[in-house]
């Protein structure tokens, strides 16, 4: 019995030796990025962008399906959301496979703003710092613009202006008929 008691505690010291290990270095990713880009010079290159659409201009019902498929709790949490991390997170198990993401519009638009698509741990580590760096900072509206002018929307098409331009270049009048 004492055997397995410290097999036990070798096997739990190790599991969170790997941890802190994990997280410093998720840490040292997020701190080197604000260090060759800080937050304020990021998102004004972000909104110095030729087809950056602000808030007001952008559809409430675009807006609201947004928030209800990418991170239905957007108003509510700081920058991570610990429901759908574990639910990520079990179904991640279940598979044994990165199948399904818990990141928040926050989260993304941090990957989206420093970090590569990479589905690494550590990289996953840095944009929590990063959310929570985001959030001290901005306010929701602004965390959602900025969200909607660096998500990916196909053939190279990075703001949600840029893409209705390129995809729906004719605007249609209440009267037009096919």
């Amino acid at each position: 019995m004492k055997v397995v008691g410290k097999i036990i505690l070798v096997v739990a010291l190790v599991s969170i030796s790997m941890m802190i290990a994990v997280v410093g270095n998720g840490y040292d990713m997020y701190k080197e990025a604000l260090e060759q880009m800080p937050l304020e010079e990021q998102v004004a290159k972000i909104r110095q962008k030729e087809y950056y659409a602000v808030l007001k201009e952008i559809p409430q019902i675009y807006k609201n399906a947004v928030i209800s498929v990418e991170d239905h709790r957007f108003y509510t949490h700081r920058g991570i959301d610990m429901i759908a991390i574990g639910r990520a997170f079990l179904n991640d198990v279940k598979k044994m496979d990165f199948v399904e993401g818990g990141s928040t519009i926050t989260q993304q638009l941090a990957k989206n703003m420093y970090f590569t698509q990479e589905k690494k741990i550590t990289r996953k580590i840095a944009e929590v710092f990063m959310a929570f760096e985001i959030e001290k900072n901005y306010s929701k509206e602004d965390i959602l613009e900025l969200y909607l002018n660096t998500s990916y929307f196909g053939d190279g098409y990075y703001t949600v202006k840029e893409a209705c331009k390129r995809l729906f270049p004719k605007r249609i009048k209440p009267n037009d008929r096919q």
